[in-house]
């Protein structure tokens, strides 16, 4: 961003470019959150999940989101969390989805299998072919369990070998992604100099093996945000993220293209104005819920934003499949 124009926000930056950037443009993947809850209780989590996490999505929503994916059949769906597996119905739930989106994947935070009663959870998705997208935000371990709680890693690596027995990260028939995001206040590095690293590192070390590494940047929201407070660096990361606004980042943004649900069925432009609560309102001032969205979407959809958006597209941009620069 030039200077002088760090002192615009979000909507005003992306008008300059221009104003289509702020609306739905064509609906490819329904991201589905079904809940807060989970094991973990990570530093930088923007949805702020943990084990004493009581939003969780019931029968009779996911009955509504089904029946939206009937009359959109080849939509992407991302089930997301929380920990997606500790929702009651998750199997239901998932079971019930397969065959009616193109991709179906799942994020995972990989030591969930080892919670009591879900053991059969990787050999499941095998047999579903669900795509992965699990979570390891560094290849060290004294850096993921710094981020994800002691003894984090050891289990990441035990699981991930778990999957590789499975057929996953060996072909494109099982995928398996990996997620990696900053343990502090900067940018990620390159996404395919990081993933190559990645890649020789946990073969080398483990013998594990991954299809893609996603290298997302970190919201200024949730328990990140409250880092930076607490070590006086929310001004200035949000500042490194105004001054490394890309344009080109800007119309691969996946609010264009992505739709959010919440454990309510409550319809927001991402996961992360999900997690602040800035969901998407009708003609009539009212939260658009998932029986009313196809309404909303013959309307036209216009993208809520706030400071926090910049995150999305400074330096490389970054979305739920990693950097927007391919």
């Amino acid at each position: 961003m030039a200077a002088g124009e760090n002192d615009l926000n979000f909507k005003e930056t992306m008008e300059r470019i221009d104003s289509r950037l702020l609306g739905l443009d064509n609906l490819q993947i329904l991201q589905v959150n079904l809940g807060n809850k989970c094991n973990q209780r990570c530093e930088h989590c923007h949805v702020q999940a943990g084990p004493d996490g009581q939003k969780v999505m019931s029968r009779e929503v996911m009955l509504k989101i089904i029946d939206f994916l009937r009359r959109h059949e080849g939509l992407v769906l991302d089930i997301t969390g929380g920990c997606p597996e500790l929702n009651p119905d998750f199997k239901f739930f998932v079971d019930s989805v397969c065959g009616l989106a193109s991709c179906l994947m799942v994020r995972t935070n990989l030591t969930v299998f080892f919670e009591a009663g879900l053991e059969w959870v990787p050999a499941w998705y095998a047999e579903h072919k669900v795509a992965l997208v699990a979570s390891l935000p560094c290849y060290t371990e004294e850096n993921v369990d710094k981020q994800r709680g002691q003894g984090v890693f050891e289990k990441s690596i035990k699981a991930l070998k778990m999957l590789n027995e499975l057929g996953y990260g060996c072909d494109w028939n099982l995928e398996l992604n990996l997620v990696y995001n900053p343990g502090g206040d900067f940018l990620p590095g390159s996404q395919d100099e990081l993933g190559a690293d990645y890649k020789s590192e946990l073969d080398e070390k483990y013998g594990v093996r991954f299809n893609n590494l996603f290298t997302i940047t970190n919201a200024p929201i949730g328990r990140f945000r409250q880092y930076l407070e607490a070590n006086g660096q929310l001004e200035q990361y949000q500042q490194l993220l105004k001054e490394r606004f890309n344009s080109e980042a800007a119309w691969n943004i996946m609010c264009r293209r992505l739709l959010s649900i919440d454990y309510r069925g409550v319809v927001y432009n991402c996961d992360f104005n999900q997690a602040i609560g800035l969901s998407i309102i009708n003609g009539a001032g009212k939260e658009v819920s998932i029986e009313h969205l196809e309404d909303a979407i013959s309307g036209g959809i216009e993208i809520i934003t706030g400071e926090h958006c910049f995150c999305c597209t400074a330096g490389a941009g970054s979305s739920c499949t990693g950097s927007l620069l391919k």
